[in-house]
């Protein structure tokens, strides 16, 4: 059976989209930690509010792993099989970046953690992006 080569890029682009809409309704939340990291005023980080970020974080984490699940079953084009699984294997280590993060934020912020899970999605993501790249014009041709 062959691959619907639009069905396939629609669910792409849809998980792209969703990937980065849920990235700007959690960077807000990400942005205070930083900077209370950064200023070195975790100590004075509202625990409460620290447990509101956590559960965002949790969402955010359950989200993309949902996403991860998506790309999982997708049949891909065989024009685009190798820059699939590129696709796969990096979204899989955002979400686990992601994950990271989030658990390194209770009990307390643990900054060697959260400065890692960081760095774990900052490199997923342009792999991410690359890879888009590489399928969109891939699947233009």
């Amino acid at each position: 059976m062959r691959s619907n080569t639009g069905f396939y890029a629609r669910e792409i682009n849809e998980i792209v989209q969703n990937t980065e809409k849920m990235g700007e309704r959690l960077h807000p939340s990400y942005e205070e930690i930083r900077t209370a990291l950064d200023e070195k005023k975790m100590a004075d980080f509202d625990q409460e509010h620290l447990s509101e970020i956590h559960e965002l974080f949790k969402e955010g984490t359950q989200f993309y792993q949902l996403n991860l699940e998506k790309i999982g079953m997708l049949k891909a084009p065989a024009k685009v099989m190798g820059n699939h699984k590129s696709f796969q294997k990096a979204y899989t280590q955002y979400v686990a970046g992601c994950q990271e993060m989030t658990d390194s934020l209770l009990p307390e912020v643990n900054e060697e953690a959260f400065n890692a899970a960081e760095k774990k999605q900052d490199a997923a993501t342009d792999i991410i992006y690359k890879t888009i790249q590489k399928i969109t014009n891939l699947l233009l041709k």
